[in-house]
């Protein structure tokens, strides 16, 4: 099966799939998942080991869920504020944290580079605006609050409404903030060639081959995933499914699927680049509660995504739930709306799943009495952090008494909470979806902070 015809896939000309999975097979490790997290640690496992015999299971094609859909930000940003995780950790682990996450920007990019794949990877920053007064206190309040953690001009920095201006015209900027701690990415040439890197190296990749249990090891046994035309045992069996956990068993309330969608236009003009800037390829936003990003691609087009779609009911997912056309409308005139010197139309629309645990905490686990491991919770940031947490996945089943900068990351052997069950989930996500909405479109008309907005932190934490 296919993905969506994204601007990301559309890139790549024809994706032939690869065989699926026939038969028993014994293997060191199998992996479930065929995207960022399951295919790097498949890298990073025979990196540190080549003589490890590692399985790839992917249920459709390898990058056929966020990995080969996203907006194409390798950013260091974290879903937890940096004050929930020094409350939840301390100073200390969120200084490491930070550390760590700017450094592997830059380590994601080599490391693509390394393996020859043409990612089209471009680290010049990102850039978020503020558009109205209340934009504008909120983002100069995480200035000054990351001032106080020790955060450097050089790393997150206030631009006034000139400065701004000379990095993104952007209608209605009032200044915003600039970071150089992220890169653009074409997400599907990055996994597609991610996914030839692992061969290369010795892993037995399996698409169109969808899990249907995973069992711990016993006594006697060891781990074991089972597909419907196979099956594999192994010493270790990594779960990678993100926003797709919610259809294995008892797994529907560790995550909840949340749908992002995407569009794209045609290419633009010199002339309209000249205009608005983005000489250094920077990803951009601005500081709404309703998620949105962009960035400008290779051949000079605007990718641009938001959320906004609701949560359904159950965590269920469908392709069908791809596309909202409601959204994709609203995309396509907030676009028109920041850049009214845009021209020609909306070419590509697409969209899908990503996995959002119940405290915003992505997480590494790794047991080594049942040999089940698992990282994942990204909520939309997982482009960078599904490198890092495969790092640390991979340190600690080649090493289990591993203590390395990824092992040491305040996430690994986190334990989430788990959702509420329904409908209290579907009413909590989504009038959070609502008030986020309503606290935006107060804020741009009453120029002004919205009540709502702390009655949105609160159904959201």
């Amino acid at each position: 099966m296919q993905p969506p015809r994204s601007l990301w896939w559309s890139t790549l000309g024809d994706v032939a799939s690869r065989p699926a999975l026939e038969g028993h097979r014994d293997v060191d490790v199998a992996i479930v998942g065929g995207g960022f997290t399951g295919l790097w640690t498949a890298r990073e496992l025979l990196r540190r080991d080549p003589s490890l015999h590692v399985a790839v299971l992917e249920a459709h094609v390898c990058g056929f869920g966020a990995s080969g859909r996203n907006g194409g930000w390798a950013s260091a940003l974290y879903p937890q504020g940096a004050s929930s995780v020094v409350a939840a950790h301390g100073r200390e682990a969120y200084d490491h944290l930070r550390h760590v996450l700017q450094r592997a920007v830059s380590d994601l990019g080599a490391a693509a580079s390394a393996d020859g794949i043409d990612a089209q990877f471009v680290h010049g920053g990102t850039l978020y605006a503020a558009r109205t007064h209340a934009q504008v206190a909120r983002l100069k309040a995480e200035v000054d609050e990351s001032r106080e953690l020790g955060v450097s001009e050089d790393d997150l920095a206030w631009l006034d409404e000139d400065a701004f201006a000379e990095r993104l015209t952007l209608a209605g900027a009032r200044g915003g903030t600039f970071s150089p701690h992220c890169a653009r990415v074409n997400p599907a040439r990055l996994v597609r060639g991610l996914s030839d890197v692992v061969e290369r190296l010795g892993a037995s990749i399996y698409e169109n081959s969808p899990v249907t249990r995973i069992t711990p090891a016993t006594r006697h046994d060891g781990a074991s995933v089972v597909t419907a035309r196979g099956s594999l045992h192994a010493r270790y069996v990594v779960r990678a499914t993100e926003g797709y956990t919610s259809a294995l068993p008892r797994l529907r309330r560790r995550v909840v699927p949340l749908y992002s969608l995407m569009v794209a236009t045609s290419p633009q003009p010199r002339e309209f680049w000249d205009h608005i800037g983005l000489a250094r390829y920077e990803t951009f936003a601005d500081a709404r509660h309703v998620v949105i990003y962009g960035q400008r691609t290779d051949d000079d087009r605007l990718a641009f995504g938001g959320r906004g779609a609701p949560y359904h009911f159950g965590s269920t997912v469908e392709p069908r739930f791809d596309e909202n056309p409601r959204v994709f409308d609203l995309l396509g005139a907030t676009l028109r709306e920041l850049f009214p010197e845009l021209s020609g139309e909306v070419t590509h629309r697409w969209g899908g799943p990503l996995a959002m645990p119940r405290d915003h905490s992505p997480y590494v686990e790794v047991d080594h009495r049942s040999g089940l491991a698992a990282a994942g919770g990204y909520t939309g940031d997982g482009v960078v952090l599904s490198h890092v947490c495969a790092t640390a996945l991979a340190d600690l089943i080649v090493d289990p008494d591993a203590d390395t900068a990824h092992t040491r990351l305040p996430f690994v052997n986190h334990v989430n909470r788990r959702w509420e069950v329904e409908p209290l989930r579907w009413l909590g996500i989504n009038a959070g979806l609502a008030l986020a909405t309503l606290a935006d479109h107060r804020e741009s008309t009453e120029g002004r902070v919205s009540r709502s907005s702390a009655l949105v932190e609160r159904l959201l934490h």
